[in-house]
């Protein structure tokens, strides 16, 4: 059997792409970016255990990011309505559609529109890609009953260690980020790359490689960033900082040092006592009379 990723990608039907616990910001953009490829190829979700944060919020599609491993249920929700207000529930199929009927007990009113609450749940996933990550425990979501027995892959920039009893494919290369490895996996899989998805990627490269210092920079790096330039992405521009903290500029403290001491001198200075002027015949030219001695 072929095990390339291009592969796995083709022959699988519902593919979940799985975050790890308190992602980074590269971890992030790389899972949503493989996603965002895969519209309209895949039925695809992408999910985070935790809520994502405002410092995510610059990431094309992140609302696309769910806590739900999968949408094999449906679950409906009365917020607020008291369960116990309920005579019973009529479920019936009228030609092709399913209607649910809530009637409520005599006297009582029904749930209000605004209290139904959907919601989906339930991974009916075939194959599973964690990205990033140092070992297994680090994806809470894989401890769901409903992916028992799932192929599950691993995307890193180092080997993912994975407990005896769980099989996990892994495809790792010590390149400068997840992001700069998602989009060589993109190109190699002939997936979609549009100008929002280069966009994300870019921004994870400039991130997770402190802007191209990080020590697993190389030429294949500018490589990659430059397929992202052609494919339409764009680099955010950062805020200008106007404040540094102390010893960030190199000399800073010196000057710092030596403009203290200035002051300080001048304040001393300024609070000396200052003498009484001399008296004018201090300034006046002297004639000495001598007195001669016999």
């Amino acid at each position: 059997m072929d095990n390339t990723f291009p592969s796995l990608i083709t022959s699988a039907n519902s593919i979940l792409i799985l975050l790890a616990d308190k992602p980074s910001f590269d971890q992030v953009a790389a899972a949503l970016s493989l996603y965002l490829s895969l519209r309209g190829i895949k039925e695809a979700v992408v999910s985070s255990p935790n809520p994502m944060t405002v410092e995510f919020n610059r990431l094309v599609g992140v609302d696309k990011i769910s806590q739900e491993l999968g949408n094999k249920n449906l679950t409906i929700k009365f917020k607020g309505y008291p369960a116990e207000n309920i005579e019973r529930v009529s479920a019936d199929v009228e030609g092709q559609e399913f209607k649910l009927t809530i009637i409520p007990k005599t006297g009582l009113n029904s749930p209000q529109r605004e209290q139904v609450e959907l919601s989906s749940s339930g991974a009916s996933s075939d194959l599973v890609v964690l990205i990033g990550g140092n070992n297994d425990t680090d994806f809470s979501g894989l401890n769901n009953e409903d992916l028992s027995g799932t192929k599950i892959v691993h995307i890193g920039i180092k080997q993912l260690l994975a407990s005896p009893n769980r099989e996990i494919m892994s495809f790792t290369l010590p390149v400068s980020s997840l992001s700069e490895l998602i989009t060589i996996l993109i190109k190699d899989g002939n997936l979609t790359l549009d100008a929002d998805t280069a966009t994300n990627l870019i921004m994870g490269i400039e991130e997770a490689s402190g802007n191209f210092k990080g020590e697993n920079v190389s030429a294949d790096t500018f490589e990659v960033f430059a397929h992202l330039l052609r494919s339409g992405g764009i680099r955010q521009k950062g805020e200008i900082k106007k404040e540094y903290p102390k010893g960030a500029i190199p000399g800073e403290d010196l000057r710092i040092e030596k403009t203290e001491k200035k002051e300080n001198v001048l304040k001393i200075n300024q609070t000396e006592e200052v003498p009484d002027p001399a008296p004018k015949d201090w300034f006046e030219p002297k004639i000495y009379k001598g007195t001669s001695v016999s």
